[in-house]
């Protein structure tokens, strides 16, 4: 089904970068930081936007105060 695709790609996703810190210190090699088995154009897209969504956050335009 697509939308387990999605919804596991977007989940993967946000924990990239807490997967990618544990994994540069060693401290948890349990967890694969993508999931080749399930890549497709839903995971995919799906942790793109799981992956960027905390970058997009930070990175958004500040709106000035009136």
């Amino acid at each position: 089904m697509w939308y387990a695709d999605l919804f596991a790609g977007f989940w993967n996703g946000l924990i990239a970068w807490a997967v990618l810190l544990l994994h540069v210190f060693g401290a948890w090699n349990g967890h694969e930081f993508y999931n080749t088995a399930k890549s497709g154009n839903w995971y995919d897209f799906g942790f793109l936007v799981g992956a960027g969504s905390p970058l997009m956050g930070a990175l958004g335009k500040k709106h000035k105060k009136r």
